[in-house]
This record gives structure tokens, C-alpha cells and sequence, in this order.
């Protein structure tokens, strides 16, 4: 008897060792992110429409449409948003333009200075600008009599903060071009804004509407930076925290959450339709675009990438100059005090180390489960008829939800006392699986990348010479995968060490994050110890992306060599 939804196989053929087993493991991965994923957004759904009494009610969204201020709150959300969208993608665009189609000289430096933003919490650039443009600022003059406190500082953060996600896509959509449509160019005597507008632009036009995307969702469902330098200025994500902790009303947190991920499930959703449609700019017989030198075109370009990387070094400066100054701004004597007496008088101390533990563990956990997960998607056999497109759905989702809302459906799901994993919450192991899960899609798709780089005739001679395919992975598609999976370990470490919102309604007194911390620190006006903690983050995502660059070199050279002939 066949049973109706599973995989069936030809008669008399016995199955293999990878259909046996690959099926059982994959559907286990599934589980695991429909429990860690599905279930807890599933719950914060039923927490919006549900009453105090449990009963089906729309009231919660009619309560929110007629509190005072809600309305206003939906809108300056979108509104900071599309202005932040407006300034990061041009600012990126042409950055990513300067490093990939000129003649500039330090062209891995000015990229690791774009990219320098995402060592630390959002919230080193809400600290550095309040120094900067506050009501003590060193350049209040700046800006007149506008208030840094508010929309103004919010977009100024966000944009820093986001620089270098646009950056990176930018820097792809712009890294390879056909040379072919240039010469065409220059043999029809087009000038040089003719060439920019009808080949530059419409080549790299999917990165540019993957950038704006991106910029957009992420200042949707940005938390830390309104919260500390926008004042009075009501946004969605803040509003989510002053109800859910301000308030205890996770119902009407539900609701704002819910009301959160609409517009960033929607920006993802028309990225996801762009990149359908998306053709590839290099055809078999493209010849690789390599610019000439030119000073008219590079000079402005290079002073462009060093005012805007002097600007990016001086927010990280000030942070960490703020963090070395005994009192701002009367006594400007440099000191280790809020290093030393600081950190420890707050109580915080210990929350760097919580970051660390949690950090490792997400890298330790996370590189293995997502790179054994996509390896049974793209080279496994066997399972149920469905699965595999239902894992891959549910492996794309993460990217939409914002940590916020996945924050609120943790609470919502695992805080329910009839749920058996209840003991999960506000434990370093409720905190390291919400980070596996809220960057699970950005890693899954650098493991599906490299596996997909693997022919699979290797799989096949293997299943000739009667190998396990678990001895082919680990010793075949593991090493030739081993950059994809430094990288991810990588990823998963900075982001763990850096996140706040998604671990804001996670931890207890005794499992403080140091990115939450800094929060706290800056409610408590303690300015000094919060930029003393968010350097220390700084200090630590640097050295270990050191450290990462450092083993992958080592490795490369011992057990990679055959790259080096690639090159």
C-alpha cells in the first residue's frame, strides 16, 4: 500500500542511506522552525484578534485606531522612512560606484569604512550624534534652532545605521558589467552621462530597488535609535515597547506588531518579485567591465569616499571618545573610569559576558543547523511531497519579520503557562534560538549559494562507489564549502552581539544583553558608561572579524590551495 504524500520508489530498488535518513532529518529542521517561528507569530495573530476573555474580537484594532496619537505614530513611521530611503540609497549608490567603477587607490579600505557601522548596536550612532548635535553637542550650531531630539536625529542614525546594508547590495549590482556595452558606447561618442543613464543605471536598476527595499524595512522596524534620540516623537516600533513593558498590555502590542510587520512583509514581498523578474547582466560571451583611469571622474569620487568615511569614522569616534571622558562636557580629562567604575557601579558589567555566551552559542548552534538544513534541501533526497518547498518558505520568511514582532510572539507563545516550553523563557537559550531564527534567511541563502557552486557529480560518483553521502559532506562539500561557513558563523556572531530589538522582551536580571544594556544606561542618563559598553561591542565585533579573517587566510592556504590556482 502506498501511502498517499510520500516519496515512492521504483520497484525493487532499495532506498539509500540519504533518502532514509534525509527525509526524518528534514522534516526535524522543519519542525523546528515552525516551533521557533510559525507557532510564536501564530500567537501574536491570536493575541490581536482575541479579547480578555479569550473570545474572537476585533475591538483591540478599533481601540488602536481611536487612541490619541496612533494615527500619528503609522504616519511618522512611514514618512521617516521614505526620507531615510531617499538619503541612504543615493549616499550608498555612489559610494558603491566610487569602489567599483573607479581608479581609486585604498579601495578595501573605503569598503571596510562603509561597512564599519554594522560592528556595532544602531545605538552607537544615536549616542554619537546627541554628542555631537545635542543640547551639549560640540556642532549644536549646526543645525540652528532645530532640535537633534526627534525626526531630525532619527533620520541622521538611521541612515548611518543603514548605510552599510545598502552598500553591500550595491556594491554586488555594481561589481560586474558587461565591457562590451561600454566600447559600443564610446564608439557612438556617448558621453559620459549618457553612459551613466543608459547603461550604468538600468544594469544595476535591481540593486537599486533592493537597496531601497532594504533601507526601508529596516528603518520600519528600527527600535533603538528612536528610543534614544527621537525625544517625543512617536514611531510604531517604540509604541510597541511602551506597551508591552511600559504598559503590560500585550494585546494592544500584538496589535501595533502586527501592524509593524504589514509594510516590511511587503517591502520584502515586491524585493522577492523584483528579484524573479531579474535577468542576468552577463551573458556567456560578456567581456568583464575594467574602468580606466580617469581624474575627472576619480578625483571628486575620491574626495566624495573620504568625506563620507570621515564622517562614518567620527560617529564611531565620538562614541568612543565619550566613553573616555570623565564627565561630558565640563571635564574633558581622558579616563578609563566608565570602563572601570562605570560598567560595574551600573551593574552592567556582566552583561558583556551574557553577549559574549550568547553570541558563541548562536554562531556555535546556528552555522551547523542552517548549513545541514540547506545541504538536506539542495543535495538530500527522499521525505514527504511538500516538504521541501514548505521548508523553503519557511526558511525565507525571518527576513520579513522584524525582532520586535518576533520578540512579541515569543512572549505571547513561550509565556503561556500550559505551553510545555515554557521554561525557555528569559534563558540564554530562548535568546540564542530567537537570533538563529531572526537572521536565519540571510544565512541560509549564503549556504544555498555555495552548495549550489558544488556539481552534483560528486554526489553521483559517491553513490557509485557506494559512499554515504554524510562522508561525502564531510568530506568533500564541507571543505569546499568552509568559506560560506565562516562567513555564516561570522554573521551570526556580530548580529547576536549587536541586536536589540529582538532581545528586548527576552532576558531576565541575570541574562542582560549588552545592547539592551545600553539602553538602560541611557534611560538612566548614564551617557558615559552606555558609550563605554556600546565600544566594547565595537571593540569585540572587530576582533573577532580579525580573528575570522585571520583563520579563513590559514585555512585557505593549508586546506584550500586549489583556490589559489583560481585566482
Amino acid at each position: 500500500m502506498k501511502v498517499a504524500g510520500l516519496s515512492t520508489l521504483p520497484p525493487g530498488r532499495r532506498a539509500t542511506v540519504s533518502e532514509r535518513l534525509g527525509g526524518p532529518l528534514l522534516l526535524l529542521a522543519a519542525m523546528a522552525l515552525a516551533i521557533f517561528l510559525l507557532l510564536p507569530l501564530g500567537a501574536l495573530l491570536l493575541g490581536a484578534v482575541r479579547d480578555d476573555a479569550g473570545a474572537f474580537s476585533l475591538a483591540r484594532f478599533a481601540e488602536f485606531a481611536t487612541t490619541p496619537g496612533m494615527a500619528t505614530a503609522v504616519w511618522n513611521t512611514l514618512w521617516v522612512a521614505v526620507v531615510v530611503t531617499a538619503i541612504t540609497v543615493p549616499l550608498a549608490f555612489v559610494y558603491a560606484y566610487a569602489i567599483e567603477r573607479a581608479c581609486l587607490p585604498l579601495r578595501g579600505l573605503w569598503r571596510i569604512v562603509g561597512l564599519s557601522a554594522l560592528l556595532g548596536p544602531s545605538l552607537v550612532g544615536a549616542i554619537a550624534f546627541i554628542q555631537w548635535f545635542g543640547t551639549q553637542g560640540v556642532l549644536k550650531a549646526w543645525l540652528g534652532e532645530t532640535s537633534v531630539y526627534g525626526p531630525v536625529g532619527i533620520v541622521m542614525a538611521t541612515v548611518y545605521a543603514s548605510f552599510p546594508h545598502a552598500l553591500m547590495i550595491l556594491v554586488v549590482a555594481l561589481a560586474t558589467a558587461d565591457g562590451r556595452l561600454y566600447e559600443a558606447a564610446d564608439a557612438l561618442s556617448a558621453s559620459r552621462w549618457r553612459k551613466f543613464v543608459t547603461v550604468t543605471l538600468p544594469g544595476a536598476r535591481y540593486g537599486l530597488i533592493s537597496a531601497a527595499l532594504v533601507v526601508f524595512a529596516y528603518s520600519v522596524s528600527e527600535f533603538g535609535i528612536p528610543k534614544v534620540i527621537g525625544g517625543n516623537f512617536p514611531v510604531l516600533a517604540v509604541e510597541i515597547y511602551v506597551q508591552v513593558v511600559g504598559q503590560h498590555n500585550f494585546g494592544r502590542g500584538a496589535v501595533v506588531a502586527l501592524l509593524l510587520l504589514l509594510p516590511v512583509l511587503l517591502a520584502f514581498a515586491i524585493d522577492w518579485w523584483v528579484q524573479r523578474r531579474q535577468q542576468a547582466g552577463l551573458s556567456a560571451r560578456a567581456v568583464p567591465y575594467r574602468p580606466r583611469p580617469d581624474w575627472r571622474r576619480d578625483l571628486p569620487l575620491l574626495f566624495y569616499c573620504l568625506l563620507l568615511a570621515t564622517a562614518m569614522l567620527g560617529i564611531l569616534g565620538m562614541a568612543a571618545y565619550t566613553s573616555l571622558v570623565r564627565f561630558w562636557p565640563y571635564n574633558l580629562e581622558l579616563s578609563l573610569d566608565h570602563y572601570i567604575y562605570g560598567l560595574a557601579e551600573a551593574g552592567v558589567l556582566d552583561a558583556w559576558l551574557n553577549s559574549l555566551r550568547i553570541a558563541g552559542l548562536t554562531a556555535l548552534f546556528g552555522t551547523p543547523f542552517v548549513f545541514f538544513t540547506a545541504w538536506l534541501l539542495e543535495k538530500g533526497q527522499g521525505g514527504p511531497t511538500g516538504l521541501r518547498p514548505l521548508v523553503r518558505a519557511l526558511a525565507a520568511l525571518p527576513m520579513g519579520v522584524p525582532g520586535l514582532v518576533l520578540g512579541i510572539g515569543y512572549i505571547l507563545f513561550f509565556n503561556a503557562p500550559d505551553n510545555p516550553l515554557n521554561g525557555l523563557y528569559q534563558t540564554l537559550a530562548i535568546m540564542v534560538i530567537a537570533n538563529i531564527v531572526h537572521y536565519y534567511t540571510a544565512c541560509h541563502l549564503t549556504a544555498l549559494t555555495a552548495l549550489k557552486g558544488i556539481d552534483r557529480e560528486f554526489e553521483a560518483v559517491s553513490a557509485s562507489l557506494k559512499v554515504s553521502p554524510f562522508v561525502t559532506l564531510w568530506r568533500v562539500t564541507l571543505p569546499v564549502c568552509l568559506p560560506a561557513v565562516l562567513e555564516i558563523a561570522r554573521y551570526l556572531f556580530i548580529n547576536a552581539m549587536t541586536t536589540v530589538s529582538a532581545l528586548v522582551f527576552l532576558y531576565s536580571p541575570t541574562t542582560l544583553p549588552a545592547s539592551v544594556a545600553i539602553l538602560n544606561l541611557d534611560e538612566a542618563g548614564e551617557l558615559g558608561p552606555a558609550a563605554a559598553m556600546a565600544t566594547l561591542i565595537v571593540l569585540t565585533s572587530a576582533a573577532i572579524s580579525l580573528l575570522y579573517s585571520f583563520v579563513t587566510h590559514l585555512l585557505f592556504r593549508r586546506h584550500q590551495a586549489w583556490r589559489q590556482g583560481q585566482r
